[in-house]
């Protein structure tokens, strides 16, 4: 029973974990401190829900607990002056009830939490890696080990850019508000990074036994929407939308019955949700229509927009997808475009356009340990006739990654390999 309650809390905290940070960094003006209290509130349900049972509200309860101890610590040091100051009188003379006017002044409405939490931790006064790398951990509640894979990085560096970040923003004593006009320009960017990057560990996670995490994806498709609200002319914010939306309408039929890995040629299009796929094309026309066409996250849209439009693998316009890439290489280059690159030439000109294209990939430092680098090249090993080489690569992807339902699909595709070499 208690190991049960003790489940339920940690698949409670894990879930509402972000919104807690965000809701207490308003309070306390402090990411760092933030992260502890919502710690703290976790190790208080862990204590008092197996002898009480599980609240009607859990995630209620929790910001609770979690307010209740920021409380404290608003009438303990300076932060309770710091308070006083932001709501503009002295709590402990203008009140008899001074702890049910902290609770009213941090009930305030500000918003949605969350994205103003995104926005403080993009200040430029931080850089933009260190941005990114803030996000991931507070919002995306990702590990150090997860945000490293998800920049190729070690996670050595970003535990330090994290310890950085945070010590920064406490010391520069920011507002937590979503920025309005030209204030927002300087941190747009990094928001969309790090809601994109939010998005792709829950697409494709780069740990962990399963392949998705829905909710990762869910809650940056909420957020872009509501940026799409706050940003109405950013052509910018509608092509991260659009990518995100048609990207999530393939969600449920990229894992099969058992969880296994379910690659593009053989998914079930039927299986692909339509109306995402709208909101995704409606989303990138409005991106095309502020004059955005040639910007990354547009580019990336339009890219997602011709598998959508395609009914099956082989109506797919390569060629287009190919050009596409092309041009996404000359605005946003990187290693993993170039890969990606790599792959749409593949599929538009044969395996051994592909195979050039990747030798000069193999050297990168970035890509070294980059599963999806050995797993394309042994797809493109494999449709030029060469199983047998075609093995090896997928048996090195696989050792290479960290997700074991990914790793589980590679090795399933070595296996294949090595039967059609007759090993």
């Amino acid at each position: 029973m208690a190991a049960d309650i003790n489940r339920t809390v940690e698949t409670v905290f894990r879930i509402e974990r972000a919104r807690l940070i965000a809701g207490l960094t308003r309070i306390v003006r402090d990411v760092g401190l933030a992260e502890e209290l919502a710690q703290d509130a976790l190790v208080t349900a862990l204590a008092e829900w197996p002898k009480s049972d599980v609240p009607d509200n859990p995630a209620a309860w929790l910001m609770a607990a979690a307010k209740r101890r920021a409380i404290d610590n608003l009438r303990r040091g300076k932060m309770m002056a710091r308070k006083h100051a932001d709501i503009g009188r002295d709590l402990d003379e203008a009140s008899e009830h001074p702890a049910e006017a902290i609770e009213a002044a941090l009930d305030d409405d500000v918003g949605d939490e969350l994205l103003s939490l995104i926005f403080t931790a993009c200040h430029p006064v931080l850089s933009p890696d260190a941005r990114a790398a803030l996000t991931l951990r507070l919002i995306g509640g990702l590990t150090t080990d997860e945000i490293a894979r998800a920049f190729l990085v070690s996670e050595p560096t970003i535990a330090q850019r994290i310890v950085r970040a945070k010590a920064t923003l406490r010391e520069a004593g920011l507002a937590y508000e979503v920025p309005r006009g030209a204030g927002r320009a300087p941190r747009l960017a990094s928001v969309l990074e790090v809601i994109y990057l939010i998005f792709n560990e829950g697409y494709a996670a780069t740990a962990g036994d399963d392949l998705i995490r829905a909710d990762l994806c869910a809650e940056a498709q909420r957020l872009g929407r509501i940026l799409a609200g706050v940003a109405p002319d950013e052509p910018e914010v509608f092509g991260l939308l659009a990518l995100m939306e048609i990207q999530a309408s393939r969600l449920k039929a990229r894992v099969g019955a058992q969880g296994e890995a379910i690659a593009l040629p053989q998914q079930n299009r039927a299986r692909w949700d339509r109306l995402l796929i709208r909101r995704g094309l409606a989303a990138l026309e409005r991106a095309v229509a502020l004059g955005g066409e040639n910007g990354p996250y547009a580019l990336q849209a339009a890219l997602a927009a011709c598998h959508a439009r395609a009914g099956s693998i082989a109506e797919t316009d390569w060629r287009n997808i190919a050009q596409l890439y092309d041009r996404l290489r000359a605005v946003m280059p990187s290693p993993v475009v170039d890969l990606n690159r790599a792959v749409a030439h593949s599929m538009a000109f044969g395996p051994d356009a592909g195979l050039a294209m990747i030798a000069d990939l193999e050297a990168s430092p970035a890509l070294r340990n980059y599963a999806p680098l050995w797993a394309a090249k042994g797809d493109f090993l494999l449709r030029a006739g060469r199983a047998g080489e075609a093995k090896a690569q997928f048996e090195q992807a696989a050792a290479l990654s960290g997700n074991a339902s990914e790793r589980a699909f590679l090795l399933g595709r070595a296996a294949a390999c090595g039967e059609a070499a007759g090993e």
